[in-house]
């Protein structure tokens, strides 16, 4: 995923562990008697008869759980954002837009001309998540844009080409540019269509600034996301 804003222009073997090297206990062996080894069982054995490998993806097994039962609480609130069936709301109103490294963005984050990459702060797994910005003077939107949409010379769309649901990630000057099938939109006229073969134009993303400066969206993409759709 892109974070950054352009310009538009094996194994290890137990057995190598080496934990009775001193070769006490071992038949033959001349050492005192000791304590059978839980590898090899035996009456004070818990595990008879285990071999080495298989209590070593033992122990393996019990720390992973140890550390998922650590980490199921603060995962728990991020379970729909990365599954891939998820159907709910990919943004709504006042969730933050933040980019790859989940820093929400400020108003002055882009100069005009340039545009970002971002995400809805709370699901910035589910596929239909990546949304383009961009940031031109006011004056440049023409037919298509919903202004009302827009703030501060910033506007947003989804990434996700109509076409193929390939990532619309390349540009010719102002226009985006889908690289799969050289689909083409005009961000500056509502991401509509200017070649290619996407049906239709990228779904625009209602947004505008928090009272903290920040940019935010006051609801869903308007129109489907990705292929399909009306």
């Amino acid at each position: 995923m892109d974070g950054s804003s352009d310009s538009l222009g094996g194994d290890p073997d137990p057995a190598h562990g080496c934990l009775r090297c001193d070769g006490a206990g071992d038949e033959g062996s001349d050492g005192p008697e000791t304590e059978p080894s839980i590898y090899e069982g035996g009456a004070g054995s818990r595990l008879p008869g285990l071999a080495r490998r298989d209590y070593a993806k033992v122990l393996a097994t019990i720390g992973g759980l140890t550390a998922l039962g650590s980490l199921a609480a603060p995962l728990a609130g991020l379970s729909k954002a990365f599954e891939r069936r998820y159907t709910g709301p990919v943004y709504t109103d006042g969730v933050a837009l933040v980019d790859a490294e989940g820093s929400r963005v400020e108003e002055g984050r882009l100069s005009e001309g340039e545009l970002l990459t971002v995400f809805p702060e709370p699901r910035p797994g589910i596929a239909d998540a990546p949304t383009l910005l961009v940031r031109f003077p006011e004056s440049a939107y023409g037919g298509g844009t919903n202004l009302e949409y827009t703030v501060g010379g910033y506007a947003a769309y989804s990434k996700v080409c109509t076409h193929a649901g390939c990532m619309v990630d390349d540009r010719d000057g102002e226009t985006l540019v889908c690289p799969c099938h050289s689909g083409r939109f005009d961000p500056l006229s509502g991401a509509s269509v200017t070649g290619g073969p996407p049906p239709r134009r990228l779904p625009q993303l209602p947004i505008t600034l928090s009272s903290d400066g920040y940019l935010i969206a006051t609801g869903d993409f308007v129109g489907h996301v990705g292929p399909g759709g009306d």
